[in-house]
């Protein structure tokens, strides 16, 4: 008989475990703690379960790590197969204006009960799983208290600096680094200050830059944190802080009389207009010379931030985990060991806020599911 040991019931574990037990597999799930407990906090806490974009290649230009791979799993369960599952889990949608897909009750924790009251017949051992061993016909799954045997395994236990290192495993492992994390500057006097529609001329990429105690966070800086994990630190982003056309010397014209500051204050935020004029934002504008008026010219569209580190509390998502050369996307299998899985972040794929990152924990568990059960 097929039995099958799930290590990690966070949302691509469980989510595995509820496609299996439909088709009648014994399933054990490990975690110690309270099963899809990740859950609870994203999307502010009202869970972004998918973004609505319904083309599986364009859907995949929104994880930096396993864009290629993802186009066979993203074809096979896409987002409107996700908005499907959760219909019929009873956990009606709606979608806001910037593509986010949330449940109507904006309540992470309704999806957690949805969830967990369909898979109550799994197993639920609450130990933690230091070992997978491959032995004649199947796995021996080594934990803190007991082993257990199953004909196939699915690692699910997710990303994350602190996720602990299933040994017994001979797959590469990318060590795990911080993405969607705020960075931390030497500008630390802003906080608070939020610039709309900045251009990061290093990524490639527009959107909101939030300035903070410790740096820079927000939109933007989430994007560029996961384009840049691997950047060593130190390093300089190079911004276009307007990236519309505008007449710098008619807007010094129209206001001579006023103060530099003021004046860039049409179109910053009134604390950076000052931080951006430096020594000249008591100068009226009609003292201002070419020179000086190129310079700042210069500072906007090439403003220049030096990263020394990243928000250590804030990490949510890590790039790393299991290395995709090893794993055969259309089953989610490992090519060196059969019968054995990896599923969402627990893989080297790691997506942008919006959805995306939910969006392969349930894609990825539906596709290995399938696979166990075709294969069975």
């Amino acid at each position: 008989m097929m039995q099958v040991g799930i290590v990690g019931a966070g949302a691509s574990g469980c989510l595995c475990a509820y496609f299996l037990l439909k088709e009648g597999v014994d399933v054990t799930l490990f975690d110690y703690g309270k099963p899809l407990r990740t859950l609870l906090p994203t999307g502010g806490g009202r869970c972004n379960l998918a973004h609505a974009e319904y083309d599986f290649k364009e859907l995949a230009k929104n994880y930096p790590r396993g864009e290629k791979f993802l186009y066979s799993v993203l074809s096979r369960f896409s987002t409107s197969d996700t908005l499907l599952l959760f219909e019929e889990l009873g956990i009606e949608t709606y979608m806001q204006d910037d593509g986010r897909i949330f449940p109507v009750s904006n309540n992470s924790k309704d999806v957690q009960d949805a969830i967990l009251s369909q898979i109550k017949s799994a197993n639920f051992v609450n130990e933690c799983v230091s070992e997978v061993n491959r032995i004649e016909n199947g796995y021996k799954v080594k934990t803190n208290k007991s082993e257990y045997y199953f004909s196939h395994v699915v690692i699910s236990n997710g990303g994350g600096l602190k996720a602990k290192k299933i040994n017994g495993l001979n797959h590469n492992i990318i060590p795990y680094t911080p993405a969607l994390v705020g960075l931390q500057t030497e500008v630390t006097n802003l906080s608070g200050v939020v610039l709309k529609n900045v251009y990061s001329k290093d990524c490639k990429i527009a959107d909101d830059l939030l300035f903070t105690h410790f740096g820079i966070s927000g939109p933007l800086t989430y994007k560029i944190s996961s384009f840049k994990t691997k950047e060593k630190i130190p390093y300089i982003l190079t911004f276009d802080l307007h990236p519309q056309e505008f007449d710098f010397q008619s807007m010094l014209n129209k206001n001579s009389q006023k103060n530099l500051k003021n004046i860039l204050g049409v179109i910053f935020p009134h604390r950076f207009a000052e931080f951006l004029s430096g020594k000249y934002a008591e100068v009226k504008g009609y003292n201002i010379d070419g020179k000086t008026r190129d310079k700042i010219l210069d500072n906007i569209h090439n403003f220049k931030l030096e990263i020394n580190g990243f928000d250590k509390g804030e990490e949510t998502v890590t790039a790393g985990g299991f290395d995709l050369n090893e794993f055969n996307s259309k089953t989610m299998e490992s090519k060196i060991y059969p019968n054995l899985y990896v599923l969402g972040e627990a893989l080297d794929i790691d997506g942008f806020c919006g959805g995306y990152n939910l969006q392969n924990a349930w894609s990825t568990a539906f596709v290995a599911s399938e696979a166990i059960i075709n294969n069975n």
